[in-house]
Protein backbone atom coordinates (compact mmCIF):
# COMPACT_ATOMS: atom_id res chain seq x y z
CA UNK A 1 0.00 0.00 0.00
CA UNK A 2 1.34 2.92 -1.38
CA UNK A 3 1.86 6.23 1.60
CA UNK A 4 1.76 10.17 -0.30
CA UNK A 5 5.19 11.60 0.24
CA UNK A 6 3.18 14.42 1.68
CA UNK A 7 1.66 12.33 4.30
CA UNK A 8 4.88 10.75 5.12
CA UNK A 9 7.09 14.26 5.03
CA UNK A 10 4.56 14.97 7.87
CA UNK A 11 4.80 12.35 9.99
CA UNK A 12 8.63 12.96 9.88
CA UNK A 13 8.71 16.39 10.66
CA UNK A 14 5.57 15.73 13.64
CA UNK A 15 7.58 12.79 15.00
CA UNK A 16 10.69 15.57 16.20
CA UNK A 17 13.30 13.42 15.41
CA UNK A 18 16.05 13.25 13.34
CA UNK A 19 14.75 11.66 9.45
CA UNK A 20 16.79 8.93 8.42
CA UNK A 21 15.88 5.89 6.14
CA UNK A 22 15.07 3.66 9.65
CA UNK A 23 12.72 6.40 10.92
CA UNK A 24 10.71 7.03 7.42
CA UNK A 25 10.47 3.06 7.57
CA UNK A 26 8.89 2.67 10.95
CA UNK A 27 6.47 5.86 9.93
CA UNK A 28 5.84 4.35 6.98
CA UNK A 29 4.85 1.11 8.71
CA UNK A 30 2.78 2.72 11.42
CA UNK A 31 1.01 5.10 8.34
CA UNK A 32 -0.25 1.75 6.66
CA UNK A 33 -1.19 -0.10 9.80
CA UNK A 34 -3.47 2.83 10.31
CA UNK A 35 -5.04 2.95 7.11
CA UNK A 36 -5.74 -0.61 6.84
CA UNK A 37 -7.67 -0.02 10.50
CA UNK A 38 -9.06 2.50 9.13
CA UNK A 39 -10.60 0.49 5.87
CA UNK A 40 -11.39 -2.17 8.49
CA UNK A 41 -13.59 -0.14 10.82
CA UNK A 42 -15.39 1.67 7.71
CA UNK A 43 -15.96 -1.74 5.93
CA UNK A 44 -17.23 -2.59 10.06
CA UNK A 45 -19.69 0.67 9.47
CA UNK A 46 -17.20 1.95 12.94
CA UNK A 47 -18.10 5.74 11.29
CA UNK A 48 -21.86 5.09 12.37
CA UNK A 49 -21.34 4.57 15.55
CA UNK A 50 -23.02 7.65 18.22
CA UNK A 51 -19.01 7.84 20.05
CA UNK A 52 -16.90 8.20 16.65
CA UNK A 53 -20.54 10.77 15.41
CA UNK A 54 -19.63 12.84 18.79
CA UNK A 55 -16.17 13.04 18.26
CA UNK A 56 -16.18 14.08 14.58
CA UNK A 57 -18.69 16.79 15.71
CA UNK A 58 -16.29 18.14 18.50
CA UNK A 59 -13.29 17.98 15.89
CA UNK A 60 -15.16 19.68 13.57
CA UNK A 61 -16.18 22.61 16.16
CA UNK A 62 -12.31 22.70 17.49
CA UNK A 63 -11.07 23.15 13.74
CA UNK A 64 -14.02 25.64 13.20
CA UNK A 65 -12.82 27.79 16.18
CA UNK A 66 -9.50 27.76 15.75
CA UNK A 67 -9.39 28.90 12.33
CA UNK A 68 -12.40 31.03 13.20
CA UNK A 69 -10.00 32.70 15.74
CA UNK A 70 -6.87 32.72 13.78
CA UNK A 71 -8.74 35.26 10.87
CA UNK A 72 -10.31 37.28 13.54
CA UNK A 73 -7.74 38.09 16.08
CA UNK A 74 -5.21 40.51 14.74
CA UNK A 75 -2.70 41.01 17.33
CA UNK A 76 -0.74 44.48 16.94
CA UNK A 77 2.78 44.01 15.72
CA UNK A 78 5.83 44.28 17.76
CA UNK A 79 7.95 47.41 17.19
CA UNK A 80 12.14 47.44 17.90
CA UNK A 81 11.48 50.66 20.37
CA UNK A 82 9.02 48.10 22.04
CA UNK A 83 11.87 45.21 22.05
CA UNK A 84 14.57 47.57 23.18
CA UNK A 85 12.50 49.05 25.69
CA UNK A 86 11.39 45.86 27.23
CA UNK A 87 15.38 44.81 27.61
CA UNK A 88 16.15 48.11 29.38
CA UNK A 89 13.80 47.08 31.84
CA UNK A 90 15.12 43.64 32.36
CA UNK A 91 18.41 45.23 32.45
CA UNK A 92 17.67 47.30 34.74
CA UNK A 93 15.72 45.18 37.16
CA UNK A 94 18.85 42.83 37.88
CA UNK A 95 21.34 42.95 40.69
CA UNK A 96 24.90 42.15 40.76
CA UNK A 97 24.36 38.21 41.54
CA UNK A 98 22.47 36.19 39.91
CA UNK A 99 20.88 32.79 41.56
CA UNK A 100 20.37 28.93 40.46
CA UNK A 101 17.59 27.81 42.82
CA UNK A 102 15.86 24.67 43.28
CA UNK A 103 12.13 24.31 45.15
CA UNK A 104 10.20 21.99 46.26
CA UNK A 105 6.62 23.34 46.44
CA UNK A 106 4.21 20.95 48.42
CA UNK A 107 0.44 21.49 49.31
CA UNK A 108 0.63 21.17 53.03
CA UNK A 109 2.28 21.37 56.30
CA UNK A 110 2.54 17.50 57.17
CA UNK A 111 4.29 16.93 53.44
CA UNK A 112 6.57 20.05 53.87
CA UNK A 113 7.58 18.37 57.42
CA UNK A 114 8.26 15.35 55.95
CA UNK A 115 10.45 16.38 53.16
CA UNK A 116 12.20 18.32 55.51
CA UNK A 117 12.29 15.27 58.18
CA UNK A 118 13.83 12.96 54.68
CA UNK A 119 16.26 16.12 53.63
CA UNK A 120 17.87 16.21 57.21
CA UNK A 121 18.38 12.34 56.76
CA UNK A 122 20.31 13.22 53.18
CA UNK A 123 18.28 12.63 50.61
CA UNK A 124 18.93 13.95 47.34
CA UNK A 125 16.72 16.91 47.12
CA UNK A 126 16.19 16.74 43.60
CA UNK A 127 14.75 12.91 44.35
CA UNK A 128 12.25 14.69 46.95
CA UNK A 129 11.21 17.14 44.33
CA UNK A 130 10.66 14.37 41.89
CA UNK A 131 8.69 12.39 44.53
CA UNK A 132 6.58 15.24 45.90
CA UNK A 133 6.37 18.24 44.54
CA UNK A 134 3.88 20.14 42.86
CA UNK A 135 5.73 22.95 40.70
CA UNK A 136 6.25 23.10 37.30
CA UNK A 137 9.73 22.19 37.80
CA UNK A 138 9.07 18.68 39.48
CA UNK A 139 10.18 16.80 36.39
CA UNK A 140 13.80 18.70 36.64
CA UNK A 141 14.29 18.07 40.56
CA UNK A 142 12.69 21.17 41.22
CA UNK A 143 15.96 22.90 39.01
CA UNK A 144 14.97 26.86 38.11
CA UNK A 145 16.36 29.10 35.51
CA UNK A 146 18.76 31.98 36.67
CA UNK A 147 17.28 34.75 38.88
CA UNK A 148 17.96 38.04 39.64
CA UNK A 149 17.56 40.87 41.64
CA UNK A 150 18.82 44.26 43.40
CA UNK A 151 19.07 43.98 46.34
CA UNK A 152 17.50 44.02 49.20
CA UNK A 153 14.35 42.57 47.28
CA UNK A 154 11.16 44.00 47.33
CA UNK A 155 7.85 43.44 45.88
CA UNK A 156 7.31 43.79 42.31
CA UNK A 157 10.74 43.33 41.02
CA UNK A 158 11.19 39.35 41.87
CA UNK A 159 10.84 38.04 38.69
CA UNK A 160 7.04 37.22 39.15
CA UNK A 161 8.62 34.67 42.46
CA UNK A 162 6.79 35.48 45.66
CA UNK A 163 8.96 38.12 47.74
CA UNK A 164 9.19 35.46 50.42
CA UNK A 165 11.11 33.30 48.34
CA UNK A 166 13.18 35.52 46.01
CA UNK A 167 14.44 36.92 49.51
CA UNK A 168 15.07 33.01 50.62
CA UNK A 169 17.03 32.59 47.30
CA UNK A 170 19.55 35.89 47.99
CA UNK A 171 20.09 34.77 51.52
CA UNK A 172 21.47 31.11 51.35
CA UNK A 173 24.54 30.00 50.83
CA UNK A 174 25.43 27.71 47.58
CA UNK A 175 24.50 24.30 48.78
CA UNK A 176 21.67 25.68 51.42
CA UNK A 177 18.12 24.69 52.10
CA UNK A 178 15.91 26.92 54.01
CA UNK A 179 15.35 25.20 57.03
CA UNK A 180 11.79 25.91 57.62
CA UNK A 181 9.08 26.03 54.32
CA UNK A 182 8.10 29.63 53.06
CA UNK A 183 4.24 29.84 52.99
CA UNK A 184 2.44 30.91 49.92
CA UNK A 185 -0.90 31.38 48.74
CA UNK A 186 -1.33 27.99 47.45
CA UNK A 187 1.49 25.90 48.29
CA UNK A 188 4.25 25.27 51.20
CA UNK A 189 8.17 25.68 49.79
CA UNK A 190 11.45 24.28 50.55
CA UNK A 191 14.53 26.33 48.51
CA UNK A 192 17.47 25.38 47.80
CA UNK A 193 20.56 27.62 46.18
CA UNK A 194 22.91 25.02 43.69
CA UNK A 195 24.77 28.34 42.54
CA UNK A 196 25.26 31.96 42.78
CA UNK A 197 27.81 34.06 40.11
CA UNK A 198 28.31 37.55 38.84
CA UNK A 199 24.89 38.83 36.66
CA UNK A 200 25.86 37.80 33.05
CA UNK A 201 24.08 40.04 31.24
CA UNK A 202 23.04 39.00 27.62
CA UNK A 203 23.21 41.11 24.92
CA UNK A 204 20.77 43.02 23.36
CA UNK A 205 21.24 40.90 19.78
CA UNK A 206 21.16 37.69 21.79
CA UNK A 207 18.13 38.12 23.69
CA UNK A 208 16.34 40.36 20.82
CA UNK A 209 14.02 36.76 19.61
CA UNK A 210 13.50 35.71 23.34
CA UNK A 211 11.68 39.20 23.89
CA UNK A 212 10.22 39.44 20.86
CA UNK A 213 8.12 35.59 21.53
CA UNK A 214 7.19 37.18 24.65
CA UNK A 215 6.05 40.39 23.38
CA UNK A 216 4.51 38.76 20.40
CA UNK A 217 2.64 36.23 23.11
CA UNK A 218 1.22 38.82 25.29
CA UNK A 219 -0.12 41.11 22.04
CA UNK A 220 -1.89 38.23 21.22
CA UNK A 221 -3.20 37.54 24.38
CA UNK A 222 -4.43 41.05 24.63
CA UNK A 223 -6.22 40.91 21.15
CA UNK A 224 -7.94 37.63 21.99
CA UNK A 225 -9.20 39.30 25.30
CA UNK A 226 -10.38 42.44 23.50
CA UNK A 227 -12.32 40.20 20.73
CA UNK A 228 -14.11 38.11 22.97
CA UNK A 229 -14.84 40.89 25.33
CA UNK A 230 -16.36 42.42 21.83
CA UNK A 231 -18.42 39.29 21.19
CA UNK A 232 -19.80 38.90 24.54
CA UNK A 233 -20.83 42.30 24.57
CA UNK A 234 -22.67 42.19 21.39
CA UNK A 235 -24.32 38.54 21.34
CA UNK A 236 -27.74 37.91 21.80
CA UNK A 237 -27.62 35.23 24.08
CA UNK A 238 -31.20 33.53 24.69
CA UNK A 239 -31.59 31.47 27.84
Amino acid sequence: MPVPQIQLDAAVQASRQPDTPRLRQVLRQQLIARELFRQNAEKQHYDSKPEVQQAMAAARANAETQIYLRDNIHPEAVTDGQIRARYDEIVASLGKEEYKPRVIAVADDVTASLVIAQLKTGTAFDALARQYSVAPSKAAGGEMTWVSFKTPVTEGHTQGLPLAIAQAITQLPVGGVTSTPIATADARVIVKLDAKRATQVPTFDQARDTILQQLQTLALEKAAATFVADQVRNATIQQ
